[in-house]
């Protein structure tokens, strides 16, 4: 008698499994490689005990400094994000604050600020991914972090040109959002038919293939998924950031998961480098793109003024 195997453990052999949360008890649970988070999940995860200590850690050391809410929130999030890397094997992803996406120079200095704390919490430059919407801007910022040696993952990709642009600033890793561009489309009253025509899941596949037709290292993580039907139709993607809802459904059916992307043959592509002029121009002319980045970006900035308020009411 043979016992039936997840599609979970399934996809782990397909995909680099990384979890989108900051759940503590979730990453034990369903072990994933490397974890996502973002202030929204940052701000969930300080109510779970395990970051008690945390925060009154740095609630009191800003009241003996003086240091202001910004900085405590900053602190704690890098110190979830050392927590939770003492629990995977991989990466942990660190949002740069969304407020800064349109200011290059501002972006670049956070994250420096960032691998630093990390540094002194004794998490190195390579157990960290700098996450950075994929604005001009963070491209631009991107290409000046990779040269240093801090590793970007650039989110909220909506449109081919933004995906190429940060591969060709040397970008680790790009996050397509694939729930996010079906959901632009049911809103329109366009639903897809199956999951084959779903267009979240068909913009993932293009930009896979078209990655490893060129030969480009940058690593492809499907994100934002509104179901496991999409993360199954993406099943063999480099990477794939999966809410614990998602990974608990995955855990728990055992039925045949088929690999659905495969590297296709090298191609000689010699296309022009992308430039600040095309970018805005290829964003301007696609309305999902450009609405889903900018909604995506007030979202995220939302998500950080909401973590800023909640160290204001705790100081207070």
């Amino acid at each position: 008698m043979t016992t039936a195997v997840s599609k979970l453990v399934q996809l782990r052999d397909l995909s680099v499994v990384v979890a989108d949360t900051g759940d503590y008890a979730a990453i034990e649970r369903l072990r994933p490689v490397d974890c996502t988070t973002n202030p929204t999940l940052v701000k969930k995860a300080l109510d779970l005990p395990v970051y008690a200590a945390l925060i009154e850690q740095e609630l009191q050391r800003a009241r003996a400094t003086g240091a202001g809410v910004n900085d405590v929130a900053d602190r704690l999030t890098i110190g979830v994000g050392t927590l939770l890397s003492q629990r995977i094997p991989g990466r942990i992803s660190t949002e740069v604050d969304a407020d800064l996406a349109h200011d290059s120079d501002a972006t670049v200095a956070k994250a420096r600020q960032f691998i630093d704390l990390y540094a002194a919490n004794g998490v190195g430059r390579e157990r960290v991914l700098i996450k950075i919407a994929a604005t001009w801007a963070g491209v631009e910022a991107a290409r000046v972090l990779q040269a240093e040696g801090i590793d970007c993952n650039l989110t909220l990709i909506f449109n081919h040109t933004q995906a190429l642009a940060c591969a060709q600033a040397g970008a680790f890793l790009i996050s397509p959002f694939v729930g996010r561009i079906l959901d632009w489309h049911v809103a329109r009253g366009n639903p897809p038919a199956d999951i084959d025509s779903d267009p979240g899941v068909l913009f993932v596949r293009g930009v896979y293939e078209d990655f490893k037709r060129r030969g480009i290292a940058t690593v492809v993580m499907g994100a934002s998924f509104r179901s496991t039907a999409q993360i199954e139709a993406l099943a063999g993607c480099d990477r794939l950031t999966i809410s614990p809802e998602l990974l608990q459904q995955l855990d728990a059916d055992s039925g045949a998961l088929p690999r659905r992307l495969s590297p296709p043959a090298a191609a000689n592509i010699d296309d022009a480098a992308i430039d600040a002029a095309r970018f805005e121009h290829d964003l301007a002319a696609d309305a999902m793109a450009s609405e889903k980045l900018s909604s995506g970006i007030d979202a995220f900035v939302a998500d950080l003024h909401a973590l800023r308020q909640m160290v204001a009411q705790r100081l207070a």
